[in-house]
């Protein structure tokens, strides 16, 4: 695998703010695509941590073949940090705290301020208006969406979403970068939960009122949409993944926006309130106590 970033069409520096799972998950990729990548943390322990989910990545695709290389080449290139002043060289910065309108914006103003004005800005949301994001940022035709998918490392698919500010260029370099990272874009224009979110909670929502009702259990309802949908996996086990406080955020701005067939369940909303909330917890619609 080549170094030059700029055969391959990523940023050569590239910025992620938050790395926790999503976070490390986009760090790896443009690492790996050649970029240079500097990830910002809360604090040291944050960061710490950010970089071990990262090398744990790079030493996995090593391990099965997908990258090549000594391990200190990705090693070099990786940099954590608990400041966004970090960034001041970034040519892109993609924003992936947890999905809270306000702290995203908060968090995407304190990024734009330390970028140059011809630098990048995108927000990993899977959900929320990137139109009205951008409106508190001084270059909106500089941001849009970039949704990446858990895990990151192996999903092929980014959902590119355009705010009604993001300029053509903007747009046309996302769906290159997409394409250099190995994995396929889908172009959406902003809209409450793009395509993706609005279809998958859609669905989740209603495996889990069929839950709540005792139509089934967790593990066939899943199993009727792999075996008879070939869905890669089920809904609940997806909602898991995806971490059900996520689903719950979703689903809340998807009712607010789209009415009340997003309504979530009582169960879900229960669920959350005791803390199971998927892999990260160790417990959700499935036990992930002995997960990796």
């Amino acid at each position: 695998m080549t170094l030059a970033p700029e055969n391959l069409g990523v940023p050569a520096s590239v910025g992620v703010l938050g790395g926790g799972r999503m976070g490390a998950g986009i760090a790896h990729s443009f690492l790996v695509a050649g970029s240079a990548v500097t990830v910002v943390e809360r604090d040291d322990v944050a960061a710490a941590a950010a970089w071990e989910r990262v090398m744990a990545a790079v030493d996995k695709a090593l391990s099965v073949g997908s990258v090549t290389g000594p391990r200190s080449r990705f090693a070099d290139r990786l940099t954590v940090a608990t400041d966004v002043s970090a960034f001041a060289g970034a040519g892109l910065v993609v924003e992936a705290v947890p999905e809270d309108e306000n702290l995203k914006t908060a968090a995407l103003l304190a990024v734009e301020a330390q970028l140059a004005a011809d630098a990048w800005l995108a927000s990993n949301t899977s959900s929320l208006s990137i139109t009205g994001l951008a409106q508190a940022l001084t270059r909106p035709e500089r941001f849009i969406g970039l949704h990446f998918f858990n895990p990151v490392p192996v999903s092929t698919l980014i959902e590119v979403v355009t705010g009604e500010d993001t300029s053509r260029e903007l747009a046309d370099l996302a769906r290159g970068w997409v394409a250099a990272l190995g994995k396929t874009p889908i172009m959406v224009r902003d809209a409450p939960g793009f395509a993706s979110s609005r279809l998958g909670v859609a669905i989740a929502l209603e495996a889990i009122r069929m839950v709540e009702e005792g139509v089934a259990s967790a593990e066939d309802i899943d199993a009727a949409m792999v075996l008879g949908y070939k869905h890669p996996v089920g809904p609940l086990k997806t909602t898991d993944i995806v971490g059900l406080d996520v689903r719950l955020g979703i689903a809340e701005h998807l009712q607010q926006t789209l009415g009340d067939r997003f309504a979530p369940p009582k169960l879900l909303r229960d669920m959350v309130a005791q803390g199971n909330l998927g892999r990260k917890s160790g417990r959700g619609f499935y036990d992930w106590k002995d997960a990796s």
